[in-house]
């Protein structure tokens, strides 16, 4: 792969490798992006000339894309070294550090984020597209849900030698991925279902009964999957009916439908279930999410929430009787508009212990009075450890919040 580069962009790829590790080094952060901006203005088709040759997947969605590309990478490297960005640096910046710092990794596993699929479909030449989820997300400068449906639809038209692995238990997804001749399809669950209560295809209304959907009116239906998640959670049952053990160290039923997502995609790259399930409880923390942190006598799991879906998620998977800190930030990467929080239902808090921190605080405590959660707003991640009793404690927390958090614990520790 690395042999076969043109003299410039071997030249860009060093170029590239050296501004990640001063940024690393002066602590300004992975790397990830700088490297890849530096690389890409020595050699505008640096990214391009990095994947040929690899057996590359992209995956893409509003939720879990970073947890099934490191569940995906676990598996995929049973069959070889894999690139990945596995810091979520997921435009093409991250891409092309991802590549150059693995010249020699036959295949790459790359998180993409949703609005550039298009892109990377047209410069990675991807052996497989993995479809997970679209719901709605930084309401202020992101793309309406079904608009990028529709934008998913149009760039995979025509794509006839991509395996699509997609998600059938979102309306949206099995819109867009339908226009493929080669679909692969996965049932987990879909908690979240409030961006699909209308037909993809012809406006009408959806009848849904758990993950099933149908309508009435112009009779689009849920694919029946391939892959699925067992009722209990713990196998995933592949096309032939085979069972696979899950062991994950990871929580929620998501997680496991990430799972039963990463085994599908390993399959296509010749990895077999029964080998590649296994490797699946290597992965503990992803990029500092589920994370465990002790301070002061506190045991605390750190949870990433960056939208609706993802809050649900996981008000699932906290503990019973257990203290909950909540952080909300707006910033840019969060986006400015905290009125998504409206859309999420808090009464699954009700009766615990809840702390409030993060620069909107404020406006979280006004939207848990609406549904009846007691709650105490505090300064900071450091008041909430000084407050809340010794013992387990669950943090859930949007992105730089969350990044906030992790820096406060990693300067002390």
């Amino acid at each position: 792969m690395s042999s076969h580069l043109p003299r410039r962009a071997k030249f860009a790829s060093a170029l590239l490798r050296t501004a990640a590790a001063l940024s690393r080094a002066t602590g300004r952060g992975d790397g990830s992006v700088i490297g890849g901006r530096v690389g890409l203005i020595v050699e505008p088709r640096l990214l391009e000339l990095l994947a040929e040759g690899r057996q590359v997947a992209l995956i893409s969605g509003t939720n879990g894309k970073t947890t099934t590309t490191r569940f995906t990478t676990a598996a995929v490297e049973a069959a070889g070294p894999v690139a990945t960005n596995s810091f979520g640096a997921n435009m093409p910046t991250g891409h092309t550090t991802a590549l150059a710092k693995a010249p020699q990794a036959q295949f790459a596993m790359l998180e993409v984020d949703e609005h550039y699929l298009g892109q990377l479909l047209e410069a990675a030449h991807p052996k497989v597209v993995a479809l997970l989820n679209l719901s709605r997300d930084q309401l202020d400068r992101a793309m309406e849900v079904t608009s990028l449906a529709g934008k998913w639809r149009d760039v995979l038209k025509g794509v006839e030698d991509v395996h699509i692995v997609a998600n059938a238990d979102d309306p949206l997804i099995v819109w867009a991925a339908s226009v493929s001749p080669n679909v692969t399809w996965v049932g987990g669950g879909q908690r979240w279902q409030d961006d699909s209560t209308i037909c993809p295809w012809c406006g009408k209304h959806l009848d849904r009964f758990g993950e099933y959907w149908r309508c009435t009116a112009c009779g689009a239906t849920r694919p029946s999957p391939q892959w699925s998640v067992s009722d209990f959670g713990d196998q995933v049952i592949g096309p032939d009916g085979s069972r696979y053990e899950l062991d994950l160290q990871l929580p929620g039923r998501v997680n496991q439908a990430n799972a039963a997502m990463a085994l599908a995609i390993a399959s296509i790259f010749g990895v077999h279930p029964a080998q590649a399930a296994p490797r699946l409880t290597s992965v503990k923390s992803v990029a500092g999410r589920y994370a465990k942190v002790q301070r002061d006598g506190r045991q605390l799991r750190l949870l990433l929430a960056k939208n609706p879906a993802g809050w649900l998620e996981n008000f699932d998977m906290i503990e019973p009787n257990t203290p909950v800190v909540l952080a909300l930030n707006a910033r840019e990467v969060d986006g400015f508009d905290t009125s998504w929080i409206y859309d999420v239902d808090f009464t699954p808090l009700r009766g615990r212990q809840v702390y409030v921190i993060g620069d909107r605080r404020t406006d979280l405590a006004v939207r848990l009075q609406v549904d009846d959660v007691r709650f105490t707003v505090l300064e900071d991640i450091n008041a909430a450890v000084s407050t809340v009793p010794a013992g387990p404690v669950e943090v859930v927390a949007n992105y730089t919040a969350f990044q906030d958090i992790r820096k406060e614990f990693d300067r002390v520790n």
